[in-house]
């Protein structure tokens, strides 16, 4: 993926991209301030822009964000940010950011989520302030979405998944990003993770065709609501 990053710390910045680099990542700039931000997403037109959004105030980085999710609305967004931080959370959350990883992960781990928000995830770390809750919650799929759920779990991968599904790559990250929703995941591994918890019966993947009518019936499943990020 060829990436953007923006660190008020531009040592900092380019340490974490030459790692990246030789992780196989296109890194092709990297940037210290909110305005540098903006102009190299929108010349270079990246696949993800990682961003630490103190860069060097908070309200600097919520600005440069805004930015490009108006100027570039199909490149992702990648907060990094001091998740102790209720407040920059709260506020980044709100701009329709991809993912929210916080600073003190590994690169690998940071690596993994970027990937992870590749694949068509929509991925929220925890900070210390949030409690997991363990209550099993009902939660309601469609039968496309239980499908994609059942695949999910098989370790097809989206190209997969949507050439047996006949439906654009496009749409099944829709029906993704709504499985995540729906069973309060960030990650597909932890959706996998939460959907092994439950009962669920096999689909036998319905045949590729349009749905009839009555099939509709939302697929109930309960499993305990917990987020995390890729370890």
């Amino acid at each position: 993926m060829r990436l953007v990053i923006s660190d008020g710390n531009r040592i900092l910045g380019e340490a974490l991209g030459a790692v990246l680099q030789d992780s196989d990542h296109e890194v092709i700039a990297v940037v210290s301030s909110a305005d540098e931000c903006v102009g190299a997403v929108t010349a270079y037109k990246p696949d993800i822009c990682l961003l630490e959004v103190r860069i060097p105030r908070l309200e600097d980085g919520l600005r440069a964000v805004r930015e490009i999710r108006a100027q570039c609305p199909a490149i992702a967004v990648v907060v990094l940010s001091d998740l102790s931080d209720r407040r920059t959370c709260a506020e980044a959350g709100k701009l329709e950011i991809a993912g929210l990883i916080s600073k003190d992960r590994s690169v690998t781990q940071i690596a993994a989520a970027l990937d992870a928000i590749m694949d068509g995830d929509v991925l929220f770390d925890q900070g210390p302030w949030r409690k997991p809750l363990s209550t099993p919650s009902v939660v309601e799929l469609t039968p496309r979405e239980a499908e994609v759920l059942h695949r999910m779990i098989a370790g097809q991968d989206t190209r997969r998944m949507a050439g047996e599904m006949s439906v654009t790559v496009s749409t099944l990250r829709t029906y993704v990003k709504n499985v995540l929703a729906k069973l309060g995941a960030h990650s597909r591994l932890e959706a996998v993770a939460l959907a092994s918890r439950a009962n669920l019966p096999d689909p036998g993947f319905p045949a590729q065709r349009p749905a009839e009518p009555g099939e509709n019936t939302p697929f109930v499943v309960a499993v305990p609501r917990q987020a995390g990020i890729p370890r």
